[in-house]
Order: C-alpha cells, then structure tokens, then sequence
C-alpha cells in the first residue's frame, strides 16, 4: 500500500544536499520542481526556449505557367505555384508576420543540361520571381537556392563527367546563379550544393560586382539524407544516377560538422545551416556552442511528410508534434528554422 504521509514522502523524493553552511539545519528540504508547473501562467514565465514567428522561414516552390497550383503528392498541403498564384501565398505569409521565403524551382525537362546553364539565365524562373515578390511585397526577405540540380538534366547539384562531380567547374556556375539572383533583388542566396570552396568564390564574386549587401546562408552541415525524398518530388530533381553521399555529408559524422561549419565563415557566410534538423539536433547544438553566428536548421521534406502522414491516420495531435517538433530545434540552438509548416505555425502563436 503505497503511504502519503510526509515522512514517506521525504524517503521517496530525491532530497537536496545540503550545503556545508546549512547542515547544521535540523531537517533537509525536499526538493519540489513541480512548484514551477503548477500552472500555464507559471510554466510560460520560467520557460526557457520560445518558438516565434519571427524564427521561420517559409520555403516555396515556383513553376512556369499561370493560375495554376500544384499539391505535391507526398507533401499534403505543399503546392507548387505559378508565379501569379506565388504572389498571392507571399503576401498572406508576410501578413502572418512571416519575415523570410526560400525560393525553389521546377524547371521544365526542356531547360536542363548537364551544366545547369538555365541556372544563370537573368530571364528564367527564379530571377523573374524575385523580382516579382521584391515589387509585390518589398519588405519580406528572399533567399534563393545555389545549386544546380533543378537545372541539372542528371539531377545532381554539379556538372557530371564520366560518372563524377565536378567540384571548381561547378562553383564557376554556381557563382554566375548567385550573381543572377543578387541583381533580381534576392537579399541571400543559399548554396546548397555542397561543393568545396563555393562560399568563397560566390562572396568574392558577389563584393566585385558591387552586392556587399548580398548575405549569404550556407547549407554548412547538409547531409546525405533519406529525408528529402519529398522535396526531389517536389522539383523532380532526383539524381538520375548513384546518390550524393561524394559531395554531402556521412550521417554518421559530428565532427566533420564544425570543420564545414568553420571553412563556410572563414570564406564569408552570414548564417550556417544544418540540415535535416530533426535526426541531426546534436550537430545544431553543437554548431551554435562553437559560433556566434546565426545558425539555420532546414525542417526538411520527409520530416513534414511523417507528421502529415502519421496526422492524417489519427496516431498523433498535428498541431501539438508541429509545435514540440520546431520548438525542439529551438531547444537545440537553432535560430531561424525553415519549415514548410511556416504559414500553420504563425496562425497557431497567434492564438
């Protein structure tokens, strides 16, 4: 029969040890956190991390065409939009008080080749989108994606040769995206690609044509992850051969994580990013205990997907795992956080 009597109680509960200045003390004081959880006013004046709207960005995906939008199958709730429709999505997000949008393209099979040069077109998709959304909404920031593989007709974030990644070939046409985008009015470009030294070329290139107010947030840690299954739906940008574990990061690896992370400041990023974010919340925090950067984690596609999925067989509260799952990040160190529940989350903290 278990007792309540004080006296058990106190045997029951961790106690705290007393300092040498109170064990003169005629009894120990038992040590009570729930004090603190006693109630919801309580537990919000004690907490320690707080998920706000101002921490996410809001990835989109653009396409050709008008007043058209496109569910991604293994995103519900995902669209693909024409530009036109775009707009419409960018204004409602900036009125949630929704800071930041990344931009990412679906590119006609037609555009692509081998060496993305659709990439660098000052007349393509997502340079006429920035411009479009600088006009429509000038105050909400615009990050653009540095990579190739939406372009690529291999599907890889780089030019291929007999079956291999090109790295320095690469960051030249990288660096020629980076500059399209820049002048379109994107505020950062992100490269995502992965390649060696593409932080470096794309700062120099950047500062030479006069865009010293051109940030850059680099996809420091991004991992070869099983998570972006979705996202490659999304832009159909899957590699059409092998993977791309020569050129993004071993899952297993935590220390090779600040080496990348160091190497993207030193050759001039403003924001590092780790991403996925949820498998990888140890390489967030410790990214945030080795810099005074900003640091970024990429709430990714297949993370989405699982409670989109796991929500809609009625095995878990949508709304309160979204919640745990950002706020968990935020935990972890992460100050900005992309997240395509971006839109949902701001609604919900307006409650």
């Amino acid at each position: 029969m278990f007792s309540t009597d004080a006296s058990t109680l106190e045997n029951q509960v961790a106690q705290v040890e007393p300092s040498s200045a109170s064990k003169s003390s005629s009894a120990s004081v038992v040590c009570r956190p729930r004090r603190l959880r006693r109630t919801e006013t309580l537990r919000r004046m004690v907490r320690e991390h707080t998920l706000r709207v101002e921490d996410l960005i809001y990835p989109l995906f653009v396409m050709v065409g008008e007043g058209q939008q496109e569910e991604v199958a293994s995103m519900p709730g995902c669209y693909r939009y024409t530009l036109d429709l775009l707009l419409n999505e960018v204004q409602q997000a900036y009125q949630l008080g929704i800071g930041a949008i990344a931009l990412f393209p679906l590119i006609p099979c037609d555009q692509k080749d081998n060496a993305g040069t659709e990439s660098y077109n000052p007349d393509g998709l997502i340079p006429g989108a920035v411009r479009a959304i600088k006009q429509a909404v000038p105050d909400i920031l615009v990050i653009t994606d540095v990579a190739l593989d939406p372009y690529s007709s291999e599907g890889h974030d780089g030019i291929v040769q007999d079956g291999k990644i090109l790295n320095d070939e690469t960051v030249a046409v990288l660096a020629k995206q980076a500059l399209v985008q820049a002048e379109a009015g994107a505020d950062f470009v992100a490269p995502s690609d992965m390649m060696d030294g593409r932080v470096g070329v794309i700062r120099k290139a950047l500062d030479a044509e006069g865009w010293i107010n051109v940030g850059i947030l680099a996809y420091s840690a991004k991992y070869a992850s099983a998570y972006y299954g979705p996202f490659r739906d999304a832009l159909d940008s899957a590699p059409k051969f092998g993977d791309k574990k020569t050129y993004q990061m071993d899952a297993a690896n935590a220390r090779e994580a600040i080496k990348e992370v160091d190497l993207d400041i030193a050759e001039g990023a403003d924001i590092v990013m780790v991403k996925p974010a949820l498998a990888y919340l140890d390489i967030i925090c410790q990214i945030k205990q080795h810099t005074n950067l900003p640091v970024a984690a990429y709430n990714v596609s297949g993370e989405y997907a699982m409670i989109k999925a796991a929500a809609a067989q009625g095995w878990i509260d949508e709304k309160k795992v979204i919640l745990e799952t950002l706020t968990s990040m935020k935990r972890a160190g992460a100050d900005l956080i992309l997240t395509y529940f971006a839109k949902d989350v701001a609604l919900m903290l307006r409650r």
